[in-house]
C-alpha cells in the first residue's frame, strides 16, 4: 500500500550523532554557485518498492536537462534509517542529497553537515509554501537546512448521527478546542457516558494547535508547562472524568481508536482517504453519517508533516546537488508525485490545482480536498528537537495527570524536566 511506504512521513526518529558540535567546514560551505555537472548520489527513504519508475524517470529527466551530470539513486529501508544516516555522517559517506524529516536534519545541521538553503538556494524560497520552507529550521540556529518536499496531513471524521442525538448541530462540528470541549461534555452527558468524543490523549501537536509555546527560541529548553499548557491538560482531565474522553485513551493505538469510532463509541477520529473505504465496507451506517472537518485548532493553523531533501554541506558537487534537490521538489515534479500517492506538494500554488479543489464524487477526492484546503497555512508543530523518548515522557506524564495521580501542572513540569535532560544528552 503506497501509504505504508510513506508512513515514514509521520515517524520521528532520534539521531544521536557523535559530532554534535556546531562544526562545519570554513571553506565557504554554503556556496553552491558554479556549473551543474558531475556525479552525485541521491538517497530516498523506503520509496523504491512502490515508486521505482517515477524516480528513474526523474533522474533521467534531470540528466537530460543538465548534460554532464550523473545521479546514482539509492533507497534505504525504513527500518534503521536514522542509524544508517548517523553511520554515514560519522564515516564521511553521506550521500549528496538525502531524504530527511526535520528531526533527522537537526543533528546533521548542528554537526555542519546540512547545507543552509537560506544562503545557498535563497532564490528558490518563494516557490514553496512558507510553513513548509520553515519546516527545516532549527531552534537556536540561523538558516533552513533542507528543501521542503512532500507534505501530509489528515482531516477529522465525525459521526453526524451521534451529534444529532445529543442535540448538537451536525452541520457545525467544533473547530476550536473550546468548542470541542463544550460539545464533548454535552455528548457524554446526553449519552450517560456511553459516547466519548475523543479516543486519544493530547500529544505535542495538540499543545501546539492549542497555542502553547512548545520550546524557547534558542532551542535549549521546552516550555509546554506554561499556563496555557496546564489549561489544556486540565480541560482533558475534565473530559476524562466525564467519560467524554474514552477511558482506554491512555493505552490507545490508532487501530484501537479507529475501532471505537467504527462501532459508534467515539464521535470524532482523525483519518485518511483509506478509512472511508473501510467505513463503507465494515460500517455502512457510519459511512452514511460521516462528516469531514479540519483538525481542531485554536491557532487557525493545522498540523502538517513535512519531508525534505537535505544537501550534504560537504558535497564535492554542490551546484549539481542543489540543482537536483530543487528539481525533485519543483512544482511540476511534486505534482506528478502527488498524483501517484496520497501526499501533498509543498510548492506555492500547487494546492489550487483542480486535483486538490474539484469534487468528482469519490471518497478519496472528498478527503484529499478537505486536507489540501487546510495545508496552505499549516505548520509543523512537532519541535524538530523532540525525540521519540521525549514523546514517551510526555505521554506518561499526561496519563498520570488524567488518572489524578499528579496535578496537570506537576505532570507537565515533570515532562519538561525529563525532556530538557534528554535534550542536554543530545549535545
Amino acid at each position: 500500500m503506497p501509504r505504508r511506504a510513506l508512513a515514514a512521513a509521520v515517524v520521528a526518529l532520534v539521531l544521536p550523532l557523535s559530532a554534535c558540535g556546531s562544526g562545519g567546514d570554513d571553506s565557504g560551505s554554503t556556496d553552491a554557485s558554479g556549473k551543474v555537472e558531475g556525479d552525485i548520489t541521491f538517497q530516498t527513504w523506503n520509496l523504491r518498492a512502490n515508486f521505482k519508475p517515477y524516480f528513474e524517470g526523474l533522474v533521467a529527466d534531470f540528466e537530460k536537462k543538465y548534460p554532464g551530470t550523473n545521479v546514482k539513486w539509492v533507497d534505504q529501508p525504513a527500518e534503521g534509517y536514522a542509524d544508517k544516516i548517523s553511520a554515514d555522517a560519522a564515516g564521511g559517506t553521506l550521500p549528496d542529497v538525502v531524504n530527511v524529516s526535520p528531526d533527522l536534519v537537526a543533528p546533521l545541521a548542528k554537526a555542519g553537515l546540512a547545507l543552509d538553503v537560506d544562503k545557498a538556494a535563497a532564490k528558490y524560497k518563494k516557490e514553496y509554501l512558507p510553513g513548509a520552507w520553515a519546516g527545516h529550521e532549527i531552534p537556536g540556529m540561523e538558516g533552513t537546512y533542507a528543501f521542503p518536499w512532500y507534505l501530509n496531513t489528515g482531516p477529522l471524521f465525525y459521526n453526524k448521527s451521534l451529534f444529532k442525538e445529543a442535540g448538537l448541530d451536525a452541520s457545525k462540528p467544533p473547530t476550536t478546542y473550546d468548542e470541542l470541549f463544550a460539545d464533548a461534555l454535552e455528548l457524554a452527558d446526553k449519552s450517560d457516558g456511553k459516547v466519548a468524543t475523543l479516543a486519544n490523549v493530547p500529544t505535542i501537536e495538540d499543545f501546539g494547535r492549542y497555542g502553547v509555546e512548545l520550546m524557547n527560541k534558542e532551542g535549549t529548553a521546552f516550555a509546554f508547562n506554561d499556563a496555557k499548557g496546564v489549561e489544556l491538560l486540565t480541560k482533558y482531565k475534565e473530559l476524562y472524568d466525564a467519560k467524554a474522553l474514552d477511558p482506554q485513551a491512555l493505552t490507545a493505538t490508532p487501530e484501537s481508536s479507529g475501532k471505537k469510532f467504527l462501532t459508534g463509541a467515539v464521535a470524532m477520529n482523525p483519518g485518511s482517504a483509506l478509512d472511508l473505504g473501510k467505513f463503507k465496507k465494515d460500517a455502512p451506517n457510519l459511512y452514511k453519517n460521516i462528516g469531514i472537518t479540519d483538525q481542531i485548532t485554536s491557532t487557525g493553523k493545522v498540523n502538517m508533516y513535512v519531508m525534505g531533501l537535505m544537501v550534504n554541506a560537504q558535497s564535492k558537487k554542490k551546484p549539481a546537488a542543489v540543482a537536483f534537490a530543487h528539481f525533485v521538489t519543483d512544482a511540476q515534479n511534486q505534482m506528478s508525485f502527488a498524483k501517484k500517492v496520497a501526499i501533498f506538494p509543498s510548492t506555492a500554488g500547487s494546492l489550487d490545482d483542480p486535483y486538490f479543489t474539484k469534487e468528482d464524487g469519490t471518497d478519496e477526492t472528498r478527503v484529499r480536498i478537505a486536507a489540501a484546503g487546510s495545508l496552505k497555512n499549516a505548520v509543523n508543530y512537532t519541535p524538530v528537537l523532540l525525540s521519540e523518548q521525549m514523546k514517551t515522557e510526555l505521554r506518561n506524564s499526561v496519563a498520570k495527570a488524567l488518572q489524578g495521580k499528579v496535578s496537570p501542572q506537576e505532570a507537565l513540569d515533570n515532562a519538561v524536566k525529563a525532556c530538557d535532560r534528554l535534550l542536554q544528552q543530545q549535545g
